[in-house]
């Protein structure tokens, strides 16, 4: 049985699904494509979390892994952005890379 919230949520599916697609999904997909200017599953997770706080992550969250200190509410959003980043391919990539980069100055 998983770890429950208050609301009766299961967290622990959520968090396999939001690892499943950044470790998995997502280097799978840029792999098979070629061409996206990302590939390791740490580079994923730096553009979904960043795009999920529209900043750098770790200025939001204490602790690591960090995806297990999400909200349910964090989470089910991190995976929605997997699932755009895995839906709108290089070029949603390009872009949500982009913005992690200048929010990180670089």
């Amino acid at each position: 049985m998983g770890q429950q919230t208050l609301g009766g949520d299961d967290i622990t599916l959520l968090r396999k699904r939001y690892l499943q697609r950044v470790t998995e999904a997502l280097p799978e997909a840029a792999a098979e494509a070629g061409d996206w200017p990302i590939h390791q599953d740490h580079c994923f997770a730096r553009v979904v979390l960043d795009t999920l706080f529209q900043g750098v992550w770790y200025d939001h969250i204490d602790g690591t892994p960090a995806y297990e200190q999400l909200s349910i509410e964090e989470l089910r959003e991190a995976i929605e952005i997997a699932e755009r980043m895995l839906k709108g391919g290089k070029r949603t990539v390009e872009a949500l890379n982009r913005q992690s980069l200048e929010w990180r100055g670089q």
